[in-house]
């Protein structure tokens, strides 16, 4: 009985620390969604930049 208890310990153990390192690399990863989404709007935002200077360029080159 004794033994059977000290398996399940152990295995409670181990699916806890399982849990928690889920847990910790889900907060890292959503961590690096955020950065990944500021850093795609930032060269979203040169691109509509550059876009509008390229259009600007076009309609000076005479027809």
């Amino acid at each position: 009985m004794l033994e059977e208890l000290d398996t399940l310990e152990a295995k409670l153990a181990q699916l806890l620390e399982r849990y928690h390192a889920a847990r910790e690399e889900n907060v890292r990863l959503r961590q690096q969604v955020v950065a990944m989404e500021n850093a795609n709007k930032v060269l979203s935002d040169r691109l509509v930049e550059a876009r509008g200077r390229m259009e600007t360029l076009f309609n000076k080159i005479p027809d």
